[in-house]
């Protein structure tokens, strides 16, 4: 069998991130995250009865700037 690729075992496991790192990434409060969350904008996974992860990838995506600029 061969190998499986470091860009394809990467794909499978995403780099998961608490929600207190994912605010501070943002500049927002924690409870934010929470209400993107909520709201569907940004999708979590339950790690444990209590602890949420969020996927750092889809998070840094949300971010990026638009439009045009001066």
């Amino acid at each position: 069998m061969p190998p499986i690729s470091r860009n394809r075992r990467e794909r499978r496991h995403p780099e998961l991130i608490g929600l207190t790192e994912a605010a501070n990434r943002c500049g927002v409060h924690y409870r934010t995250i929470r209400r993107w969350i909520a709201a569907g904008r940004l999708k979590a996974v339950r790690v444990g009865p209590r602890l949420l992860k969020v996927d750092a990838a889809q998070l840094d995506a949300m971010m990026q700037p638009i439009g045009g600029g001066a």
